[in-house]
């Protein structure tokens, strides 16, 4: 049989195996932004078998930037250091080529994790002050700052920063994140973002910020590794970001050098209605592809090999990502594999396992119920 799934694709310098990426996971273990052992474990384990692309979770550009007090960074040596440590065990011993996913809050910052309510943390308890576009806050949340040209051009110093180390920590891909309501997204849409100057108003000029940060951002990550943009196609709100904006900041973003777009939807503004059901976004990841002609991801209750072999084989998206998929199995990669009757490569330490090696893979799978 000849999967879809497991065709490899070329993006610049880098081919992937397959069509399987994980998905950026926000795991909100880290301190002062640094990571630790639990993202040794975390991303270890996932680069053994869940899919050829691994992207690390939300890594922040600043202190500020953090969604959460435990959120990861990469904005100090220190930062720099605990990553690099967790990729190169990775590429030590895993089969996953490894991706990092940048990012900024905005005003979706300064909150506790979701274990523990995600609710705003007060600045006497540890939280700061949060900007956006402007002085509009999320929901009830305090407002934030709105950014300055002062502020503007830090925070296009800082997401510069974050890529140069990312690109020295040996990252093979990159990618800003667009959606879920953080920043970048704050700027594009009009429920977030009420500016009068030349970067709000229009949608040319919601665009102007994220579009600089990218081309400022590609300009200094290297020409052979791929760069690209998870960003939400849709707001699911009347008078929000929709999907034929998202086509056109698409073709800017395409114009500017980006490889392809994560499709991903909402998280900008609470009043949003989504009907969440298997492969749910999937239709936007084929909206963009099409008509923006550029590579997309399909992310959203993707979780059977068949439903991603159809995704793939159909032109919907060129690439499908999990994230809950393969919380529940890091090993979603073999056992797609398995079901679509395809041999993938196997980490040495773990090859003993592999169907045609290990005679108890074939039993498991005939007794399965």
């Amino acid at each position: 049989m000849s999967s879809h799934l497991f065709s490899p694709i070329t993006l610049r310098g880098l081919t992937l195996d397959d069509r399987i990426a994980v998905s950026a996971m926000c795991q909100y273990q880290a301190e002062n932004g640094t990571a630790n052992d639990w993202h040794l474990m975390h991303y270890g384990s996932l680069s053994m078998g869940a899919g050829s692309l691994l992207i690390t979770e939300a890594t922040h550009v600043s202190p500020e930037g953090r969604i959460s007090p435990k959120c990861l960074g990469l904005y100090s040596d220190e930062n720099e250091t605990a990553i690099k440590r967790f990729v190169d065990f990775c590429k030590t011993y895993g089969t996953a080529r490894l991706g990092i996913q940048i990012a900024h809050s905005g005003r979706k910052g300064s909150t506790q994790p979701p274990g523990k309510g995600g609710k705003p943390v007060e600045i006497a308890e540890g939280g700061w002050e949060t900007v956006g576009p402007s002085d509009l806050g999320y929901a009830d949340w305090p407002a934030p700052r709105a950014l300055d040209d002062a502020g503007l051009a830090k925070v296009k110093a800082e997401f510069v920063a974050t890529t140069k180390r990312a690109d020295r920590i040996g990252f093979d891909l990159a990618e800003l994140h667009g959606g879920h309501g953080y920043l970048l997204h704050q700027f594009v849409s009009p429920l977030s973002n009420q500016r009068t100057d030349g970067y709000g108003g229009s949608l040319e000029n919601r665009l102007r910020f994220p579009l600089e940060i990218f081309e400022a951002c590609r300009a200094v990550w290297p020409e052979d590794k791929p760069f690209a943009v998870r960003f939400s196609a849709t707001d699911w709100v009347d008078g929000g970001f929709t999907p034929e904006e998202a086509v056109v900041y698409a073709k800017q973003l395409k114009a500017l050098g980006c490889d392809f777009i994560d499709v991903t939807t909402g998280g900008l503004d609470p009043r949003q209605k989504i009907e969440v059901k298997p492969g749910y976004q999937v239709f936007l990841a084929e909206k963009i592809k099409k008509e923006a002609d550029i590579a997309t991801m399909a992310v959203g209750m993707i979780v059977a090999p068949r439903q991603a072999e159809k995704i793939i084989a159909d032109g919907e998206a060129d690439m499908v990502a999990l994230a809950r998929g393969v919380m529940d199995d890091p090993r979603w990669a073999w056992h797609a594999a398995q079901t679509l009757g395809e041999e993938i490569r196997y980490p040495t330490q773990y090859a003993r396992c592999a169907p045609g090696v290990w005679p108890g893979a074939e039993w498991k799978r005939n007794t399965a119920s």
